[in-house]
């Protein structure tokens, strides 16, 4: 495990603290912009059948309109400006939300009967779904927008009798909720969403490259460090001033940059993934709230060392088991999905690794790991960075299986980039390094940096055959009418 995870190297998530010995409380500091976002939706509940379609019809052009449009909008606590730089907003999580609001999201968002309702398993045939949309002339209706309220992407089936490609999970109706997301109905849960499905399919296409590893970082620049150790050393020797060194820190460290790799930086699962990695730091540090009160965080957990120590966080893909059909052609994911992990390094081109992890590290990274499903409930950008890793997951078995080749299946609609925009946001580039505070003996922490590495081929790697599985396969019925192209297993 070490070893694989020294080869991620600047795909990982680095968190550098610089450490020395001060005369005084020590402090682990961090930038923070708070804004306040108020999402308020006042509709009529009570409408008759009339009022019903033509809420149905708001819905799809307002759906369609936020599908074309190319401003960023606020989402797991960060914001994207126009020149790339990432800036904190207050996130709204599921405990910063009224019930009111709730309910009012909720009654005033419309939809039929059929995909409303609650479903254990609900399936989506891909090539069907393409060619629906094709039909449409590329109007991509809300229902297929939000993939018929699937929640999370647990199963992928391929049918030879009928060259079908299914991916299925549990699914309910849906509504506007807050970050950004569409959430079921009883759950409050995000729905996954096409346009993220859509990249992940890209990312492992017909005859592309296996292996592909995707992820983000967000690191300092190489003057930043040089500059940060050059000022820690003038500190040393200088007046013993708390403020002098909040603000030497951050004019030495200046701006970090921001990398996403695997995919285009301009998609919404890239902007997603940086507000992940984003915000597990500011958890971490304790600037923003514990989601869930029972996990210890880096910041309450760190003790001092008098060595300049790197720490790589990182989250993985995590399952408790990943099942697979006698003859490859159905696919289970199992359990959290999802793992943050950590390793010491001290600060140097050539310098080894050494020694255990810091006991905040890693109190920090088993209990997020531990607690990830009820953090996921609470801040919805985990729930969404979970789904991704499925879909990638997915994609990748649908690649390494070669079900595009025996279903005949190009992705003519998907795949083009002309024909399906996707590549529609800002560029994340930059963002002011983080800041919190909390005494810790007499030693300064000062954070630099953040990221994601998901490698979907290792999961793979780790599959076990299930009969389990082809029993399940078995009970999808694939006799669809014409234009059918999701269904709900009974």
């Amino acid at each position: 495990m070490q070893n694989r995870c020294q080869s991620f190297g600047s795909h990982g998530l680095f968190f550098c603290a610089v450490m020395f010995v001060f005369a005084g409380a020590g402090f682990l500091f961090a930038q923070q912009q708070n804004q306040n976002q108020n999402q308020n939706q006042n509709q009529n509940q009570n409408q008759n059948n009339q009022n019903q379609n033509n809420q149905n019809q708001n819905n799809q052009n307002q759906n369609n309109q936020n599908q074309n449009q190319t401003q960023d909008r606020p989402g797991g606590g960060v914001f994207i400006d126009p020149d790339g730089v990432l800036t904190r907003h207050t996130a709204l999580d599921v405990d910063n939300v009224s019930r009111r609001q709730i309910n009012a999201a909720r009654a005033s968002h419309v939809l039929s009967v059929d995909v409303s309702a609650k479903s254990p398993m609900r399936c989506i045939s891909l090539n069907r779904l393409e060619k629906s949309i094709v039909a449409a002339d590329g109007n991509i209706s809300e229902e297929m927008m939000y993939l018929a309220g699937i929640q999370r992407v647990t199963h992928v089936f391929y049918f030879p009798e009928s060259k079908d490609i299914v991916v299925a999970g549990p699914a309910e109706g849906w509504f506007p909720g807050y970050e950004g997301a569409m959430i079921g109905r009883t759950t409050s849960q995000p729905v996954c969403e096409l346009q993220d499905l859509v990249v992940a399919l890209r990312a492992f296409p017909p005859n592309g490259k296996e292996g592909n590893i995707i992820g983000c970082s967000i690191d300092p620049t190489a003057e930043g460090i040089d500059q940060l150790q050059q000022f820690i050393t003038r500190f040393r020797n200088g007046p013993n001033n708390r403020q002098a060194f909040v603000h030497g820190i951050r004019q030495a460290l200046g701006k970090q940059t921001i990398r996403v790799d695997g995919i285009p930086a301009t998609t919404n699962a890239a902007r997603m993934m940086v507000a992940a990695d984003y915000r597990m730091k500011l958890i971490g540090l304790g600037i923003d709230g514990k989601p869930v009160r029972r996990m210890d965080t880096f910041i309450e957990r760190t003790v001092p060392n008098v060595t300049n120590t790197l720490f790589r966080w990182y989250f993985t893909p995590d399952y408790d088991s990943v099942l697979l059909t006698e003859d490859r052609t159905g696919m289970e994911l199992v359990g959290s999905g999802v793992k943050l992990v950590g390793e010491n390094e001290i600060i140097g081109e050539d310098a080894p690794v050494v020694g255990e992890l810091d006991p905040g590290s890693k109190a920090y990274t088993r209990s997020f790991t531990n607690y990830y499903p009820q953090i996921a409930e609470k801040a919805l950008v985990f729930a969404q960075l979970r789904n991704w890793i499925d879909m990638l997951i997915c994609a990748a078995h649908i690649q390494r299986e070669d079900f595009y080749g025996k279903s005949g299946w190009t992705m003519e609609f998907f795949a083009s980039e002309d024909k399906y925009s996707l590549e529609r946001y800002t560029v994340p580039k930059e963002v002011e390094p983080v800041v919190g505070g909390r005494a810790v003996g007499l030693v300064y922490l000062a954070p630099v940096g953040g990221g994601v590495v998901i490698d979907a081929e290792r999961a793979l790697e780790e599959a076990k055959k299930n009969n389990k599985i082809a029993d399940v396969q078995k009970g999808i019925a694939l006799n669809l009418p014409q234009g059918v192209w999701w269904w709900d297993v009974r």
